[in-house]
């Protein structure tokens, strides 16, 4: 049976697990019996790129053909759970494939990688550079891949081809490959979502900001809207989620990752500058037994190495619905800094249940600046969780935010002196600088500018209040912060391009191995 519907997940982006978005899109057609199909464009293209430029052999330097001749074996590395034993065979493996895709972009001025997508001569926050990239689709590094895979995928003549952009870094080549579709077939019914796209209707966009590339542009959850589009009013359909239809075993790790989304939007919703209360997302969560119950049926069919939990923010139920109902697989996900994990008892029953990796935002180690913030965390229930998820054999992957309207160099250096006390219970980090969202209450108390110049910015520049600018805050991260021997340990392991994606399998593996987590059903 021809699909109705194609769901089409763009490059460039990260591809150690499925698109978790479509896969529920996925379900919610097939339980209404709606022929579809997924491309997974992102990881397909980026397979058939590496290929390609594996089969270059002139004119390369001596990093990039032993890139080329170890292409198969490194992409073999990557999905072999040993290699996580090895830092440094992982980072070779790693940095490898990072330079074929670099090497495969360099003559169309484009900065590839494993995770992001920059073009020197086009911009993603500007429409018209976006309508640029639909009309010069061979100017893609991608397009070998539209002429093949996009080509075949027209032939089944489907109704509508829905592209979920989640990223900036996806935006020119979803462009690019609407162009190709829009050229092979001018009639070709187009559909535009993900949370980028929603992001960008919150800024005032409409269908006409794309010309005539987009027939449909669908704000937030989808589900609802491709059902009305084939014919399906009122569905009854309970959210869930499948991956049948995706090449599980292809993407970049050692097994398979379930991604799984129990809520959108955050429930605690207070922080200062958080884009998702800046553009008016309420919070949606399943149901606490429907989501344990799922994914334990999940769990059972699909036989995953890892299970991702996509939540900005796992509640505090669920956490504690996890913990006496596991999901029957080693989990990780994003958590606030709570009671609950200040109790080590929990922690303890956490770990048992299979979680091996918790997320952290603490954000700063000034009291004041979260304070000020409304983050809600407390420094000092801070440290007894950092210490009771190391008691409890639970790895840490800590968020820092620096250059908040609050913050100044001494809070940043409170902060470093918060790292420092705690390098040997914090696993990993993640370091940036902050953005301000363009739609922000506070911003309006600031004095901002274009931080990118075009129609589609989601952030602006300021100026800081206490004098704490980028160039100073960024200075300070690379020449001081990350410089400390207590911190550059840290975040040297920190895995490149993947992050947190591949964090949890360095801890299964360093820890004795998957085979000595006890996880209990």
């Amino acid at each position: 049976m021809s699909p109705k519907i194609i769901l089409i997940h763009p490059p460039v982006a990260k591809c150690p697990e499925p698109p978790a978005g479509i896969a529920r899109l996925s379900a919610c057609l097939t339980e209404n019996q709606i022929a579809h199909d997924v491309i997974d464009a992102n990881l397909e293209s980026i397979l058939f790129l590496l290929r390609d430029e594996a089969g270059k052999h002139a004119g390369a330097d001596r990093w990039t053909t032993r890139a080329r001749k170890n292409m198969d074996s490194n992409l073999a590395a990557i999905r072999d759970i040993s290699t996580y034993q090895n830092q440094s065979r992982y980072q070779k493996a790693v940095m490898d494939i990072h330079r074929l895709l670099n090497a495969a972009g360099k003559s169309l001025n484009i900065e590839l990688s494993l995770a992001d997508y920059q073009d020197k001569n086009l911009s993603p926050v500007k429409s018209v550079d976006l309508l640029s990239a639909a009309e010069k689709p061979q100017s893609n590094p991608f397009y070998p891949y539209f002429q093949n895979r996009l080509a075949r995928a027209l032939e089944d003549h489907p109704a509508f081809i829905g592209f979920s952009i989640n990223y900036l870094s996806q935006a020119l080549c979803a462009f690019a490959m609407i162009g190709f579709i829009k050229r092979m077939n001018p009639s070709q019914k187009i559909i535009l979502g993900g949370s980028l796209i929603t992001s960008w209707m919150k800024l005032g966009v409409r269908r006409n900001t794309f010309g005539g590339l987009a027939d449909e542009i669908v704000e937030g959850a989808g589900e609802k809207r491709l059902l009305e589009l084939c014919g399906v009013e009122n569905s009854p359909a309970r959210p869930s989620t499948a991956y049948d239809n995706f090449p599980m075993d292809q993407y970049l790790s050692p097994g398979r990752v379930l991604p799984f989304s129990a809520s959108r939007g955050c429930y605690w919703r207070q922080c200062a500058f958080c884009p998702e209360k800046a553009e008016g997302n309420a919070y949606r969560p399943l149901e606490v037994s429907q989501v344990t119950g799922e994914l334990q049926k999940l769990t059972a069919r699909m036989n995953p190495a890892l299970i991702h939990l996509l939540d900005s923010s796992i509640s505090p139920s669920l956490l504690d619905a996890l913990a006496h109902k596991p999901p029957g697989a080693p989990w990780y996900g994003f958590v606030r800094v709570t009671h609950h994990l200040a109790d080590e008892d929990f922690c303890l029953t956490l770990k048992q249940s299979g979680c091996v990796m918790l997320k952290l935002g603490l954000e700063s180690g000034d009291q004041n600046v979260l304070d000020r913030l409304h983050k809600g965390i407390d420094l000092e229930i801070a440290s007894t969780v950092l210490k009771n998820l190391k008691k409890a054999g639970i790895a840490t992957y800590c968020y820092f935010l620096f250059g908040t309207p609050p913050e100044n160099a001494e809070s940043a250096h409170k902060t470093m002196d918060f790292v420092v006390r705690h390098r040997d219970q914090i696993d990993f980090l993640n370091l940036a600088i902050f953005n301000l969202p363009a739609r922000s209450v506070e911003a309006r108390t600031l004095a901002t500018r274009d931080f990118y110049h075009g129609d589609l910015s989601l952030y602006r520049n300021f100026e800081h209040p206490l004098g704490w600018h980028r160039p100073a805050v960024r200075s300070f991260l690379e020449k001081t912060f990350k410089k400390h021997p207590a911190i550059a340990h840290i975040v040297k392991r920190t895995p490149d391009f993947f992050t947190s994606n591949h964090a949890p399998f360095f801890v299964l593996m360093n820890r004795g191995g998957r085979e000595s987590l006890t996880v209990e059903s």
